[in-house]
């Protein structure tokens, strides 16, 4: 015989209630299949749970313990019954996205706390990569978004375009290079170049904007590249809402490279039609773009 769940609700008006006549008028209920009820759940369970000699209707030790169990499942049950109202609605059970490392991410975290606001069930899950490798786990992992700064286009893909960022070309203050003009590219190949590695499998992303010198360092993501420029490891590009301070107050320089020192792109937040997008992806797009656009508008990233 399986435990009835219903018990456990008789089981706290009862003791809110203190009688069994006042917890059969407050469930609508006959005294008598209230008693029914909690005599059935002790005789499965082979525990007395109610102290019957007690002029209120008081639990055994046995009885607080069950009853704070039964409290826990009846919250169990009513979090799936919550769950399932809100799948109902349209809200998929799981939603992915790949950022790339390059990308700033305090919109992508307003955007995600406005969408945690809404206490939709809808598990989001984010993972960042760089170059290359945002595509890759994209498709090996079947995400339902990707962020990306650069990707191999393809039939099924819907790219939506976010406001433009601009890099900039700089080395620490102290670097040899901050004090030359007009460097060439042979000058800047004399010197070390930092970049992202690539977290492709295969490494097969190609940068056209390294520079092909033969003293490169590859980092693993744009704050260690950050350190290693204030460091004077060598020079590199950097997203300008990432070294704002640093340039403002002079630790950071812009390259004066003859070829040029900023660069802007375009980031695009890819979808596939493959794997079309549910109620919570449709809504978290939203809020991204908002929050992108709020976010580059007001600091004016992406203009010279």
């Amino acid at each position: 015989m399986r435990i009835d769940v219903d018990a456990f609700k008789v089981l706290q008006v009862l003791v809110e209630e203190g009688s069994f006549a006042k917890a059969a008028e407050r469930l609508h209920k006959a005294q008598s299949a209230v008693s029914y009820q909690v005599k059935k759940l002790e005789q499965h369970l082979g525990v007395n749970l109610f102290c019957r000699d007690q002029y209120r209707a008081e639990l055994t030790p046995e009885g607080k313990v069950i009853l704070a169990e039964g409290q826990r499942l009846l919250q169990y049950l009513a979090n799936i019954e919550h769950l399932a109202s809100r799948f109902s609605e349209g809200w998929e059970p799981k939603l992915e996205m790949v950022i790339d490392g390059a990308l700033p991410m305090k919109p992508i975290m307003r955007a995600l706390k406005r969408l945690a606001e809404l206490q939709i069930p809808t598990k989001v899950q984010l993972n960042m990569e760089f170059l290359g490798g945002v595509q890759d786990r994209f498709e090996r992992d079947s995400a339902d978004l990707m962020l990306v700064k650069d990707y191999r286009t393809g039939p099924y893909y819907r790219p939506q375009p976010l406001p433009s960022i601009t890099s900039v070309l700089v080395v620490s203050a102290e670097h040899p290079l901050a004090k030359q003009k007009s460097l060439s590219l042979f000058e800047l190949q004399r010197h070390v170049e930092l970049t992202i590695e690539d977290s492709s499998a295969d490494k097969h992303y190609r940068d056209e904007l390294q520079f092909g010198g033969d003293k490169v360092f590859y980092l693993s993501g744009f704050m260690m590249k950050k350190n290693a420029l204030l460091m004077g490891l060598g020079f590199g590009w950097m997203p300008d809402f990432l070294i704002e301070e640093e340039l403002s107050c002079g630790e950071l320089v812009e390259v004066d490279f003859c070829g040029g020192n900023r660069y802007r792109f375009t980031p695009q937040l890819v979808s596939t039609m493959e794997r079309p997008l549910g109620r919570a992806g449709r809504l978290f797009t939203d809020l991204i773009m908002e929050e992108f656009s709020a976010e580059i508008g007001s600091a004016e990233i992406g203009s010279d």
